[in-house]
């Protein structure tokens, strides 16, 4: 019986993406707070630290050689096939590179420690490009929303593995034998890889020529975008939009950590209950952007993302108190995941018909470089003020975007749904 014709509890390809979202998911902590917990324990500066926003930018460029693993056979594993070939191809030097940077010392060689970071996230940013495709290409319209929640689930659980899971490994054994054991996950997703069927629809042939291929891919996308109205308030907007939690988001394994919680501690807050509270915002904000339209959800949703930096302010004031840290965590988290929820609204309404899910992407990706890149400057920033002012500081930062917003949302209005 075709796998198709199976019930989706039978039906491996959900068990596939579910096993290839837990592969997709380990990687990224490992490159941001997982890294940075490790870092701030080797006392290494605020300044650097907030440098190392910019190895993410792997995650936010992909779109770049996105076109070579789309259209180029992989260079092993072909008998699988072009998608199963390039997994098959990355996902053994992705597990090889979480290894090798285990095995480094920011202590004494940040530079090194740095170096392989980013050819984890370059890494981990390719297989996330061969997965998205897989995944579509693998199942019917009908079948995508039930494959891309297996996608999450597998991806949400890979980041308390290796985000508080790595921080209680590295607790008890060391921090090279918590990415040994991260390396050994992404052992999961490649089964995965050699399990998985081949996708039944081929994609469809590209056009001859670099060029062709860059232009539909990119620039046909970026054009269509670029020719509505207020399009470059539109960008400024994605671009802004994060940039408060991007700054303090940066800086908590620091901040955690000089008020003396423990890897544990933050283990079980931050990444365990975090995560149930980002899950419940997003719940939260779906509600509310149906009950109230997402106009209104965007700028009530907006406002509370904003203020939840202030709770960093009150965490610094009670100091190490578990209970504060709780609240702190719980708020930032749920007030995320309502953002989000009323922001990806928002934000799909806006793309075009014809390149809906390119141009998101695109968009998207371009939008989060100032992120990363102003991101950067956390560390300076917060050694320069102390954490009450770079806190508030954060606060304020997402000011600008919330402007925005309103301006656009007068010019722009989202077509809301017709009342029941």
């Amino acid at each position: 019986m075709p796998d198709s014709a199976l019930p989706r509890w039978r039906d491996r390809r959900f068990l596939v993406l579910l096993a290839l979202g837990f592969s997709a998911g380990v990687p990224l902590p490992l490159t941001a707070f997982t890294l940075r917990q490790w870092f701030s324990e080797s006392n290494i500066s605020l300044t650097a630290i907030g440098l190392t926003a910019l190895i993410g930018l792997a995650y936010s460029l992909k779109f770049v050689w996105a076109p070579v693993l789309d259209h180029v056979a992989a260079p092993a594993f072909r008998a699988l096939g072009r998608r199963r070939g390039w997994l098959g191809t990355i996902q053994p030097l992705l597990a090889v590179a979480i290894l090798a940077l285990g095995m480094t010392d920011p202590a004494t060689g940040a530079t090194a420690t740095v170096a392989v970071a980013v050819a984890v996230a370059f890494l981990s940013a390719s297989q996330d490009i061969v997965i998205d495709a897989y995944r579509i290409e693998v199942l019917e319209e009908h079948d995508q929303g039930y494959g891309l929640a297996c996608y999450v689930w597998g991806y949400r659980g890979a980041l308390l593995a290796s985000g508080g899971g790595a921080l209680a490994m590295a607790e008890f054994g060391g921090w090279s034998f918590a990415f040994a054991m991260c390396a050994a996950m992404i052992g999961v997703g490649f089964a995965a890889t050699l399990a998985a069927p081949e996708p039944g629809r081929r994609p469809p042939e590209a056009p001859p020529g670099w060029g062709a291929r860059l232009r539909i891919a990119i620039v046909e996308p970026f054009v269509d975008f670029v020719r509505r109205r207020h399009w470059f308030a539109i960008l400024a907007f994605v671009a802004l939009f994060k940039l408060g939690e991007a700054l303090a988001g940066i800086m908590t394994a620091p901040f955690y950590r000089q008020l003396g919680f423990t890897r544990l501690e933050v283990a079980s807050v931050s990444s365990v209950f975090g995560l149930v509270a980002t899950l419940a915002g997003a719940l939260a904000g779906g509600w509310l952007v149906a009950r109230i339209g997402t106009g209104r959800a965007l700028v009530l949703t907006g406002i509370t993302q904003m203020l939840s930096n202030l709770m960093y302010v009150a965490l610094f004031h009670a100091g190490h108190d578990i209970r504060m840290l709780f609240a702190q965590v719980g708020v930032e988290n749920f007030t995320d995941g309502l953002a989000d929820a009323a922001f990806i609204t928002y934000l799909s309404a806006l793309t075009s018909r014809s390149f809906t899910a390119t141009q998101y992407a695109l968009l998207s990706s371009l939008a989060a470089v100032p992120l990363r890149t102003l991101g950067a400057s956390s560390g300076l920033f917060a050694e320069a003020l102390g954490w009450p002012a770079f806190f508030l500081m954060t606060t304020a930062a997402a000011l600008p975007a919330m402007a925005i917003m309103l301006w656009l949302l007068r010019r722009l209005p989202p077509k809301e749904p017709s009342p029941a």
